[in-house]
């Protein structure tokens, strides 16, 4: 029986040992947590969004340049096969309204709990604790409680997660001993991320923390393409959060790494042509605030009327016209996402040139990758775990295939 190590008990890593074990090899799992999926647990507590229910062509648009690299990864395991997987389990799933996907009751914990309940009887073993900091050949060195353990195994398998919530154990730090072996692995950085801006003092006093609902957002990309979607944000004390600012998270970043500042366009109505926001505007009265107009008018909240006293001057809108070309066109600029520690997952990882098809690295034979540790990303809404466990499957079915012939 061949010895497989897997360093990292989140999904990835999970779905890499049920495959490899499943083969007919030993894994042992090492982990630098107390328990395993500490990551998986915490994103699962507000509603545990799995995978997503879309076409496999829309649903592949959403891993942008990346697509293409992770189709036979995703097309072998895709949102359907997961479901079934999930179902295997013991677990039901449901579609949202939004196309999302979801274990029953929406909680990560019982699907975690009889996935391991199975890794435990198929005969995977736990190290939890072990944090790795050393990796040579086929020879890994953890630290536990201090002392350094030297583990040697026919293969290793390498899914450590990105840099995001480092207190959950994805601190990045593999990345310089991989680099360090003449990996090519690109800058870990922030996606799915709020962004800072500059804000008025009278915006940030009065308005941090307040919702922007049923709006449109708009992006111009670095190749010209303009991206509009609807949905929700919060204005912060410093810049922007929230589910649809993290959908536009890949292409703010590049601008701002392009060009040092990213330009959004806010659609306070989306719903409303221009020339019916201007029509409404027409029902004027003598001596009536702004903010009121807006609100008796458009319905128009305190906050989007902010928006709108941030972006232009009484001048830019001094007509019904005007007004609601400002209105359906309010630019917003950023400068700098937030940090990583604190965003939801991490762009870059090691690079597409780096491994094989099967996810080894060609610069040690034997030792694999998979998960966030890959030079991929997407989006929130299922995207980010589907591509998790499909490359920690197609990761695990690599290493199966390699011991065979070693």
């Amino acid at each position: 029986m061949k010895q497989v190590i897997i360093v990292g008990a989140g999904p990835a890593g999970l779905m890499a040992a049920e495959v490899i074990q499943t083969a007919g090899h030993q894994v042992h799992i090492y982990d630098a947590m107390p328990s395993a999926c500490r990551k998986f647990l915490l994103a699962g507590i507000g509603g545990m969004n799995i995978t997503h229910s879309e076409a496999f062509e829309p649903f592949m648009s959403r891993y942008y340049d990346k697509a293409e690299w992770l189709t036979p990864a995703i097309k072998a395991f895709d949102n359907q096969a997961l479901r079934q997987w999930i179902h295997d389990l013991g677990i039901d799933t449901f579609v949202g309204s939004s196309g999302r996907v979801f274990p029953e009751k929406m909680k990560a914990a019982p699907l975690l709990r009889n996935w391991l309940k199975r890794l435990k009887e198929l005969g995977v073993v736990f190290h939890m604790r072990h944090k790795l900091i050393g990796l040579e050949g086929l020879t890994a060195t953890f630290n536990y409680e201090g002392l350094d353990k030297h583990k040697s195994a026919d293969a290793i398998l390498l899914a450590m997660g990105g840099a995001s919530w480092p207190k959950l154990g994805s601190d990045g730090k593999w990345v310089g001993f991989l680099s360090r072996q003449g990996i090519q692995v690109a800058p870990l950085e922030s996606t799915n991320c709020g962004f800072y801006s500059h804000w008025s003092e009278h915006l940030q006093a009065n308005y941090a923390g307040a919702p922007l609902k049923s709006v449109a957002f708009s992006v111009k990309t670095l190749a010209g393409e303009i991206i509009t979607r609807k949905g929700e944000g919060i204005v912060t004390q410093d810049g922007m959060e929230g589910s649809l600012i993290y959908a536009f998270s890949k292409h703010l970043r590049d601008a701002i790494n392009h060009a040092g500042q990213a330009r959004l366009t806010i659609n306070l109505l989306p719903d409303l042509s221009e020339a019916q926001v201007a029509e409404k505007l027409a029902n004027t009265k003598a001596k009536e605030s702004m903010s009121k107009y807006l609100k008796r008018t458009l319905k128009l909240d305190s906050v989007k009327a902010a928006l709108l006293f941030e972006a232009f001057q009484k001048d830019d809108f001094d007509t019904p016209q005007k007004l609601a070309k400002c209105l359906q066109a309010i630019p917003v600029y950023f400068y700098k996402t937030k940090p990583v520690e604190e965003v939801i997952s991490t762009a870059g990882g090691v690079c597409q040139q780096s491994v094989t098809q099967d996810y080894m690295l060609k610069r040690l034979p034997g030792v694999f990758c998979a998960g966030e540790m890959l030079d991929w990303e997407a989006p929130t809404g299922g995207y980010l775990l589907t591509a998790c466990f499909a490359t920690g499957r197609k990761a695990g079915l690599g290493v199966s295939t390699y011991l065979a012939h070693q």
